[in-house]
């Protein structure tokens, strides 16, 4: 039996350490590495689940734990599709290397949304176009009509020429919404603005008896005039459907003015029965009321905006609006 000589075994210790340095040196690599990965895939804005051959999870991000009975509901296949989950819509994607296989669940619903409502926009200006000749017909023959009815009869005219009225304020919007919006400015009088916006008001006719207080300033507006009736026709209408719908037999609309260096700051309140749902407020298509059709508060944003303002709900014990308009 052959011995070990002090030099061999100097020189088997230094290989055995090095060995182990080198060992250290790669795990402390494949730890970093890992943590790279980790990293990564924490990084990513949707939902990663990485799974070994036997269809365990190999490596998850946060979301994806977040999203463990989606999870469950997930097919094992390359191919791309969509699935609903908790009233949102998620795109499943799959790819697999070696024995992993990689699922990711990206949430579109705001996608979804945005092409929804861009068919239901062409949809609603396709119908309006078709319904407005007609309805113009109605119009003008009802004025016709008012002129040669016997007395009694005059009231069931106006009746049917609010109708028609409201019908006309919807293919408007309708129509409206579709195109986008661009303000014509000019230089004009509130007062002007209060005149159109009471024959509104007259025109849309309630059975309550209402009262409307309307700013008292010598207010000069730059801006848009036919789409400020609309803008703020929009909350005199839903002002006077609250209290329509209040308990009260009278109610109060107040319209207050205020103004700053940079904008016109307008108040609208109403003493009608309060917003149920209000994040659905200024979404399109979405009414929170029953007569509504859910375009006159994204329109009236959408107007404001493009006179350098906004609207906003007054976060009050008093329910109302501020609406503001660049000087």
């Amino acid at each position: 039996m052959s011995t070990i000589t002090p030099q061999e075994l100097n020189l088997l210790i230094e290989q055995t350490y090095k060995v182990e340095k080198e060992f250290n040196e790669l795990k402390a690599s494949y730890v970093h590495l890992q943590d790279t990965v980790e990293k990564i895939v924490e990084f990513l804005p949707n939902a990663i689940w990485i799974l070994d051959e036997d269809g365990n999870i190999f490596l998850q991000n946060s979301l994806s734990k977040s999203l463990g009975e989606l999870f469950a509901l997930l097919e094992l296949k390359n191919d791309d599709y969509e699935v609903t989950f908790n009233s949102k819509a998620y795109l499943i994607k799959s790819s697999s290397y070696k024995d992993k296989l990689m699922l990711s669940a990206t949430d579109i619903t705001e996608q979804k949304r945005k092409e929804n409502l861009a068919t239901m926009g062409q949809m609603a200006a396709h119908l309006s176009h078709e319904i407005r000749n007609p309805i113009g017909s109605i119009s003008l023959l009802s004025s016709t009509l008012k002129k040669r009815v016997i007395p009694e009869n005059v009231p069931i005219v106006e009746e049917i020429q609010k109708s028609v009225y409201k019908i006309e304020r919807i293919i408007k919007a309708t129509l409206m919404f579709s195109k986008g919006m661009h303000a014509n400015k000019t230089l004009f009088m509130w007062s002007e603005l209060e005149d159109a916006l009471k024959k509104v008001i007259e025109y849309y006719g309630y059975t309550k008896e209402i009262r409307f207080i309307f700013p008292q300033q010598k207010i000069m507006i730059n801006g848009d005039r036919d789409l400020l009736e609309m803008l703020f026709s929009n909350f005199l209408i839903n002002a006077i459907d609250a209290i329509e719908l209040d308990d009260n037999e009278s109610g109060v609309v107040e319209v207050l003015y205020d103004r700053d260096d940079e904008f016109h700051k307008f108040y609208i309140y109403d003493s009608g029965v309060m917003i149920e749902n209000k994040k659905e407020l200024f979404e399109a298509f979405k009414s929170t009321k029953v007569k509504g059709n859910g375009l006159g508060l994204v329109l009236s944003r959408q107007i404001s905006e493009a006179h350098g303002g906004n609207v906003e709900l007054l976060d009050e014990k008093r329910k109302g609006f501020e609406i503001k308009l660049a000087l």
